[in-house]
């Protein structure tokens, strides 16, 4: 495609061969038309250099924090035994990190290669792809233009917002002391307890080959003296409880999900994960940090057949974190039966909306809600933390009166 000054450049050429027509100037004819053939030439140069332009997109960190910065970074080199003209680049983002990122190389010259960088900070937890990437590339003398389109994507992922919660309050609390709370199973490791299925991170020299071949799945051999506790951390995706993707509640409720699942990782215990769509699965920290980043809402009202689920694996040896909104009366007496067959519980309720921008009828009837719900599940041995969307769960996790978890972690 002609650029503009290509166009003006070929219309040039037809002028003065009209006049060197009509003036009968056989010299000016080949000029002209030597001018006029110009940007046709250089089109199909530019063409056939474009054919030999490779982009390589390089990311300084894939996995980040909201609010952190990461520079995006675009080899281009030119294959071409010619060199181009200057080279526009447009890196296309998605809508949450903002407008189409454009950049501009003065030229590159034959064999060549150029580095143009960009920087993005991402206020908001997601999986994105960076691309396709479109760049247009000029000839030497700039009289057109070819546009090429690579489509290869980089993924970025923004955790949700991991916030500290590792100074317990508990002075019996250890950096291993999820490991001390396992429970003795044999006397010595010559027996082993029961065989479960293969979890990531499981010594693949405990498999139960025996067990392989009848049942066809990896089943691993509990032999060793003592389990490692374990944790489970359920987040209630309904957009009936904490909202919609992206609103404060939903959020927050990730991030607390987060925040107390690492500090459950780093403590020694075995990690999972469960919402109200999928069934609570073992994890390891990053894949549990993955698996929050790029979820969403769920358009299911009710959180029965979750909750019927989670009772159904529990165990004594298990702490649960339950995370929601304050549950109404009917779904309230469903979550204490759930919880009965775990060891330690923690309920974290969110507010769906901060009560203090509610209208006052509004206002006490949340408020009511939440307190019902603290009560009722404090009866149940549960710990309980009620929290506006507006406020971090740091702020009551260290509280003396609160001490969430303090016999856990």
């Amino acid at each position: 495609m002609l650029a503009g000054r290509g166009v003006t450049v070929f219309v040039t050429g037809i002028a003065m061969w009209i006049a060197a027509r009509f003036l009968g100037s056989p010299g000016l004819e080949v000029i002209a038309i030597g001018i006029a053939a110009l940007p046709l030439i250089a089109s199909l140069a530019a063409k056939r250099g474009a054919q030999r332009i490779s982009v390589r997109r390089r990311l300084s960190d894939v996995r980040i924090s909201p609010g952190s910065r990461v520079t995006v970074t675009l080899d281009v080199e030119n294959r071409s035994p010619i060199g181009t003209s200057f080279l526009l680049l447009e890196d296309r983002l998605p809508t949450p990190l903002g407008r189409t990122a454009r950049l501009v190389i003065g030229g590159i010259r034959a064999g060549k290669r150029e580095e143009a960088t960009y920087t993005l900070v991402p206020q908001s937890r997601g999986r994105y792809l960076l691309g396709p990437l479109v760049i247009d590339v000029s000839d030497p003398f700039a009289l057109s233009r070819v546009r090429l389109e690579f489509d290869e994507r980089e993924e970025l992922l923004v955790a949700p917002e991991i916030e500290d919660l590792g100074a317990a309050p508990d002075p019996a609390s250890g950096p291993s002391f999820g490991a001390s709370r396992a429970r003795q199973l044999f006397r010595t490791g010559q027996e082993y307890y029961t065989m479960r299925s293969y979890q990531e991170g499981d010594d693949l020299r405990r498999i139960h080959w025996p067990s392989v071949a009848r049942t066809g799945e990896l089943m691993i051999r509990q032999d060793e003296s003592t389990r490692r506790a374990s944790g489970l951390v359920f987040l209630d995706t309904r957009a009936a409880a904490l909202g919609r993707t992206q609103t404060p509640a939903f959020e927050r409720g990730v991030s607390a999900a987060a925040s107390v699942g690492v500090l459950l990782a780093r403590r020694g215990f075995v990690l999972r994960l469960g919402t109200t769509e999928l069934p609570a699965a073992a994890l390891s920290e990053e894949r549990f940090l993955d698996a929050l980043t790029g979820i969403s809402h769920a358009e299911v009202r009710s959180i029965g057949p979750a909750l019927a689920h989670l009772r159904s694996g529990s165990s004594p040896d298990t702490s649960l974190v339950f995370v929601s909104a304050p549950p109404v009366p009917a779904e309230l007496s469903a979550l204490i039966r759930a919880g009965a067959g775990f060891g330690q519980k923690l309920a974290i309720l969110i507010y769906p909306t901060d009560p203090v921008r509610l209208p006052p009828e509004r206002q006490a009837q949340h408020e009511g809600r939440a307190s019902q719900a603290r009560l009722s599940l404090a009866r149940a041995g549960w710990d309980v933390l009620v929290m506006p969307p507006s406020m971090r769960l740091q702020e009551r996790w260290h509280t003396p009166l609160e001490r969430p978890l303090a016999r856990i972690v």
